[in-house]
């Protein structure tokens, strides 16, 4: 399938929020990153994000009803951000991640950016592909305002981050239903 140009996509948020830098660092793998776009479940989206876990496919019908329902919510409180990193070669996704924002009371009304779901296409992994999808992510955190960016992580992966500029701070607790 021929690679199709952001300006052919419905696409979840302005590409203009990501830094270009990127895409020229990506250039040499035949690489583009861009915003989640509505056609996206068809470019192996499910596929890519079971690289990171395991997932349950919705089918195309109900993620097209996620990918509106977040676009819908662009204007609200708590904005999503799909990154998406797109084989020019085949058109299909082959990584991925999200930021989100969240609006605080502390900090005089300040925003914290929360990222999320980091996945590379386990044929892709090893090119640099997550380090250049968490500088995006911050970044877009960053241009939205956020004065501190945080992620979760297991163990395994906490000097990949470190690698990206995180540290560890506190400890991540969870309880699942």
């Amino acid at each position: 399938m021929p690679f199709t140009p952001d300006s052919a996509l419905t696409l979840l948020f302005d590409a203009a929020l990501l830094p270009p830098s990127l895409n020229e660092k990506l250039a040499q793998h035949s690489l583009h990153m861009r915003p989640l776009a509505s056609s996206d479940y068809a470019r192996g989206h499910i596929a890519v994000l079971a690289s990171l876990t395991s997932v349950a496919d919705p089918g195309e019908a109900k993620w097209r009803e996620r990918f509106a329902a977040l676009a819908a919510a662009r204007g609200g409180a708590s904005p999503y951000f799909v990154v998406v990193i797109v084989s020019k070669d085949t058109d299909e996704l082959v990584a991925t991640g999200t930021v989100f924002l969240e609006p605080k009371f502390l900090r005089n009304l300040a925003t914290a950016a929360h990222i999320e779901d980091i996945a590379v296409d386990t044929r892709m992994q090893g090119k640099g592909l997550g380090k250049v999808l968490i500088e995006g992510l911050t970044a877009l955190g960053e241009q939205c305002g956020a004065y501190k960016t945080l992620l979760d992580c297991s163990e395994e992966n906490v000097l990949f981050y470190n690698k990206c500029g995180y540290e560890t701070k506190g400890v991540y607790m969870a309880k699942y239903k």
